[in-house]
């Protein structure tokens, strides 16, 4: 995935283009990993068990679990129907073509795509107009203005969310494609991707009721994570997530050695990244800094194509993801 509206580094045009090896690798090992879902990932000494997420929403957001403190969040309280506080957030606009990835929707900042509702939750919705359903759609994508989210030495930082992935399922969804995210902030002073790092927490496709989490880093294409596929938890199972929220969150730990990135749904950890699976520069160059936070709902793209397919006759217009809370928690060294 990319950045917002800062001027347009590489990062635009090749890390939204790993789901597309993603998917492929998916495809070829999906029975392995559909085998696998309910297998807890590795855990090291100090992991820390995420908050689980409540099925009922609007609610405040978690205190932080025992031993950390609430370095940021936002509950998207607001009157509805209005856009976000820009001071926050970024809008990140233009056609997907620019995105390198085959997306097929353009992001706008108009309040018929982005919006909060009133009642606590931020909206991405996706529109179609016209009868081709491979053109014609709009959608949203934002990004934190504030990209201090990191881990000091010897500490941890967890990013949470609830969110309600779009209410579709494979027979009317084809070509959604939901995400919640992070890239590092040495790609806004010009590190290129991947070496600047993405960790991306929860992304879908095509209402297929599941999560994906990976890791980018290195070179692309190859290197120590394989670009552009990236290290992945390959397809996990997300029962009732298209129908009620749930909690997406990473844990990055530098507590622990070797270091750890975690990946965390309804506070289970389902998936873990050591340090020692890369060498020490790529992987302090991915992830010993600070990152931000991006929301964007797709359409179409390589990755829902590798699925079955991008948006056809049946996809359903005005899909919409929606995020109840957003927080970043850090544990002191």
């Amino acid at each position: 995935m990319a950045p917002g509206k800062t001027p347009r580094p590489s990062i635009d045009r090749r890390s939204r283009r790993s789901r597309i090896r993603l998917a492929l690798v998916g495809l070829s090992v999906g029975a392995l990993s559909i085998a696998g879902l309910t297998a807890t990932a590795q855990r090291g000494a100090a992991a820390t068990r995420a908050d689980v997420g409540s099925a009922a929403a609007p609610s405040a957001v978690p205190a932080p679990p025992a031993g950390f403190t609430t370095t940021w969040s936002d509950d998207f309280s607001g009157a509805s129907g209005s856009g976000l506080n820009t001071g926050t957030w970024k809008y990140d606009t233009g056609p997907g073509s620019s995105f390198g990835t085959g997306e097929i929707e353009t992001m706008t900042d108009s309040t018929s795509n982005v919006y909060l509702d009133g009642n606590g939750h931020l909206v991405l919705k996706a529109l179609h107009s016209g009868s081709d359903p491979a053109s014609g759609w709009t959608s949203g994508r934002v990004e934190t203005q504030n990209d201090s989210f990191g881990a000091p030495p010897g500490g941890v930082v967890m990013m949470q969310s609830s969110i309600q992935q779009p209410d579709v399922s494979t027979s009317n969804g084809a070509g959604y494609w939901p995400a919640f995210w992070m890239l590092g902030q040495p790609l806004r002073t010009g590190t290129t991707w991947p070496a600047s790092g993405e960790v991306d927490i929860l992304e879908d496709i095509n209402g297929r009721s599941s999560v994906f989490g990976t890791l980018h880093c290195g070179v692309n294409p190859g290197g120590p994570c394989n670009e552009s596929t990236g290290i992945g938890s390959g397809e996990h199972a997300c029962a009732g997530c298209q129908s009620g929220y749930h909690t997406y969150a990473v844990q990055i730990d530098r507590s622990t050695s070797p270091e750890q990135i975690r990946w965390y749904l309804d506070g289970q950890n389902y998936f873990t990244v050591n340090s020692s699976q890369v060498d020490a520069g790529t992987w302090a160059k991915a992830v010993d800094h600070p990152f931000f936070i991006i929301y964007d709902l797709a359409m179409g793209g390589g990755f829902p194509n590798a699925f079955g397919g991008g948006p056809n006759a049946a996809t359903v217009s005005g899909g919409q993801m929606n995020v109840d809370y957003v927080a970043v928690y850090n544990k002191a060294p």
